[in-house]
């Protein structure tokens, strides 16, 4: 189920008796009639099919499944905020968040383009404030707009953790998660974990989004990932994130197999390698920093760069053609080194380590499968890190 087929109302009355105890005080706190919060919370037990309280003479004693749900409901609501806006408001102005026009969010939603303006015009009348625009054929959002909109997803997010752990506790579903991976990981680490981690749970639903660091960081803050995994930032991207650091990575210098340099007798300095051309990140991405620094560190002008990439299996290609060179971690070409393909020609100065590690949303609260996953990936991070 969408987490967006809850009725707010219910979700309020919900933990109102879960705070409070009693149906007639949650009653009293929500302004509803004893009779209309019972129903509701009927309502919520049939969409999830299970119980949510054991009602007893002194009172509503939550069960392990309305445990489950009180703490991410109560964040919903808290992300919300207001008891005036509807669940259908909600729905609408996300998808038309999404889709950037109220053609894109219909076919999103199937509800028609009338029924979208309307429930986001009631949004906005509700709150008290512009949330979109009209631009061209589409809409913009304001800056009001873009806060609820990043709201109203981090709700959405809480709200379906809350359902999957429900489901998991039935035993109908083994749960999901949605990784953004940036490049490092990608060649062991995660997929390693991964195989490890779905032998346990064989039921279980991995999302992998891949990107950069800039590409990835705005879909976690929207709750559309769990957290990230790569190289973490200095400074830090900011205080509404937290970056865990897994293990430590030293990039080593690579050329193909008959690289010239590959056939020198005595150890391959950087005053010979700064003779060759390199493929490199574009500025501005850590790798490239680091780059760059190795070569100003001991007063050597940086080399020509014949390619700007990120793409390892791009920059691969280019090694095995040419005198390129280049700098990654071991992690990310172990295949081709294994292969014999390409070779390395020397590590990086220790200064050039990075820390690869997750980042994920200040506050937030991973499930059980979530956690499990998390401590895979701290065990395989320390098996097998290849450094020369």
């Amino acid at each position: 189920m969408d987490p967006w087929d809850f009725n707010l109302r219910h979700l309020r009355a919900f933990v109102k008796t879960f705070e409070l105890g009693t149906l007639l005080a949650a009653s009293r706190a929500v302004h509803i009639s004893q009779p209309a919060l019972t129903q509701g919370l009927v309502r919520l037990e049939d969409q999830l099919n299970v119980r949510l309280f054991d009602r007893q003479s002194d009172g509503m004693v939550p069960t392990q499944a309305g445990h489950l749900l009180a703490p991410r409901a109560a964040a919903a609501l808290e992300l919300i905020r207001s008891p005036k806006v509807t669940h259908a408001q909600v729905r609408a102005f996300v998808a038309l968040a999404r889709g950037g026009s109220y053609a894109e969010a219909s076919a999103a939603t199937g509800l028609a383009k009338a029924s979208l303006h309307r429930a986001v015009a009631d949004l906005e009348a509700s709150l008290g404030m512009r949330l979109a625009k009209r631009r061209g054929r589409g809409v913009e959002l304001t800056n009001a707009g873009k806060a609820a909109a990043r709201r109203y997803r981090i709700a959405h997010a809480e709200l379906a953790a809350a359902i999957d752990e429900i489901r998991q506790l039935l035993g109908q579903r083994a749960g999901q998660l949605s990784i953004g991976a940036m490049p490092l990981c990608r060649a062991r680490v995660l997929p390693s974990s991964i195989v490890a981690f779905q032998d346990r749970n064989p039921g279980s639903q991995i999302f992998v989004a891949e990107g950069s660091h800039v590409e990835l960081i705005e879909p976690l803050r929207d709750g559309d990932l769990d957290f990230l995994i790569g190289a973490l930032r200095d400074p830090p991207p900011g205080p509404d994130l937290v970056q865990a650091p897994l293990f430590n990575d030293r990039p080593v210098i690579l050329a193909r197999s008959s690289h010239p340099l590959a056939q020198k007798a005595e150890a391959v300095t950087l005053e010979d390698v700064a003779a060759f051309e390199w493929c490199v990140p574009q500025k501005g991405v850590p790798l490239r920093d680091r780059w760059e620094a190795m070569f100003d560190e001991i007063g050597i002008a940086c080399p020509r760069v014949r390619v700007e990439c990120g793409s390892v299996i791009t920059i691969r290609q280019i090694l095995m053609k040419t005198d390129c060179l280049t700098l990654l971690s071991p992690d990310q070409v172990k295949v081709e080194l294994e292969a014999g393909w390409l070779t390395v020609l020397a590590n990086a100065p220790e200064t050039l380590t990075r820390t690869i590690g997750l980042t994920y949303r200040e506050g937030w609260r991973p499930t059980r499968l979530q956690s499990e996953f998390i401590d895979t990936l701290k065990g395989i991070s320390t098996q097998d890190i290849l450094f020369v």
